[in-house]
């Protein structure tokens, strides 16, 4: 909180000083919303599985090609306690020319054009407090880091530079609903704070060169990374009673493509990547300190389909190939995710019928969110619907008595 209050100070008395240099050539702009969420199970114990309150606050403050941004969270959450509280959520400088765009500071970079997939979106973390039970754009973490584009016409030429990473928010805490070590049956220890020391040779460094072609978008980038999501390594003690888990974080390097092609009322995006030396998840027992890195395939295809009268049909499908395959991996040689999503405006578009489904091809396990979301006004929304978990192995298999109703409003201003 402390570093939160100075970055504050810092921040308002540089733009002091700044509008005290030329008062009348910035422009000033706070923006946000209040949002209030709540989750009950539908399962028989009938328990708030979220319950959450939101003020965003946006400042910016522009003058010529210079610019700053603010974000911030003041959360109360009734279900989990060390989410209530004043959070940082962005906060960068910018300088932009015709030619020249550069962003520093505490961001969200994203990269690719897959829907809630990652394939080359590999960049900013995230937050798996409440699983996919947030929506897309609350899940991401920003990072601190430097990124400075050169613009073209046909193409973008992008760097990103990230001093300190940032990983995963996996849900651990006993507490919460959607812990990850619910399944966990006997006494266990768990390790989550090996990560990376904090200095310049474990920065993460990467580029994405963007093509604007007569009918489709393209780019080609790289990254040198981590595995942000953790692999936990698990040992029996010797009597067999106790379980010992431990984080590991490897260095792996991610090649990629993409592009998007519309062609009348499709969208065609797809997305390909290899990611060289990533670290895999091993059967257990296995000993705390080993490790199994191997180069993957991974590839998405996608269509979009807007066939009028405010209907969208969207499709995608992912698949991973394990290269050089070893047994004691846990997961499968080959893996396919695919998601799908519908969705209808009616009144006027004041209300907004969906229906999003993520399906584990590999394990015929699925979640899906189907909502209703009215527009009273531009700026008052009320959100309800339904979370489905299904499935008896695979990433769902642990939610699968965590399907919920929910609520939303939200006020923007």
């Amino acid at each position: 909180m402390k570093y939160f209050v100075g970055f504050l100070m810092l921040l308002f008395s540089t733009l002091s000083v700044w509008s005290q240099a030329d008062s009348a050539g910035i422009a000033f702009k706070y923006n946000g919303f209040i949002d209030s969420y709540h989750a009950l199970r539908s399962e028989s114990s009938n328990d708030w599985m979220s319950s959450r309150t939101r003020l965003r606050s946006e400042l910016s403050a522009d003058k010529g090609n210079s610019s700053m941004f603010i974000s911030f969270n003041a959360v109360y959450n009734s279900i989990l306690e060390d989410k209530t509280g004043l959070f940082l959520r962005e906060a960068f400088f910018r300088y932009n020319t015709e030619k020249w765009d550069l962003k520093a500071g505490r961001q969200i970079i994203t990269w690719g054009v897959a829907d809630g997939i990652r394939v080359t979106d590999l960049v900013s973390p995230m937050d798996y407090t409440e699983f996919l039970a947030q929506d897309y754009d609350d899940i991401r973490i920003p990072e601190n880091g430097i990124r400075l584009k050169y613009l073209h016409p046909k193409f973008n030429l992008e760097g990103v530079l990230i001093p300190v990473a940032e990983f995963f928010q996996l849900p651990i805490d006993a507490e919460n609903p959607w812990s990850v070590m619910s399944s966990v049956a006997m006494p266990y220890s768990l390790d989550m704070e090996n990560k990376p020391e904090r200095k310049l040779s474990n920065s993460e460094y990467g580029g994405r060169l963007s093509f604007f072609l007569s009918g489709i978008d393209a780019s080609l980038s790289a990254l040198h990374t981590w595995n942000k999501m953790p692999v936990i390594n698990k040992s029996l003690s010797a009597h067999g009673d106790s379980l010992s888990m431990q984080a590991h974080y490897e260095r792996m390097d991610m090649l990629g493509a993409d592009m998007s092609v519309p062609i009348g009322k499709f969208v065609i995006r797809a997305e390909a990547a290899a990611y060289l030396g990533e670290l895999q998840d091993l059967d257990m027992p296995s000993n705390l300190n080993t490790t199994v890195r191997k180069n993957t395939c991974n590839g998405l295809l996608g269509l979009d389909f807007y066939p009028g009268n405010d209907w969208t049909i969207m499709v995608q499908y992912s698949h991973k190939y394990i290269l050089d395959y070893d047994e004691v991996i846990s997961t499968k040689k080959n893996t396919g995710l695919a998601t799908f999503n519908i969705s209808k405006k009616l009144l006027q578009t004041t209300l907004t019928l969906s229906s999003f489904t993520y399906y584990d091809v590999t394990n015929n396990g699925f979640y899906n969110r189907t909502s209703a979301d009215y527009a009273i006004t531009d700026q008052i929304h009320i959100m309800g619907g339904y979370d489905w978990f299904h499935g008896d192995k695979g990433p769902f298999a642990m939610y699968k008595n965590n399907s919920e109703y929910f609520m939303k409003f939200k006020y923007s201003f």
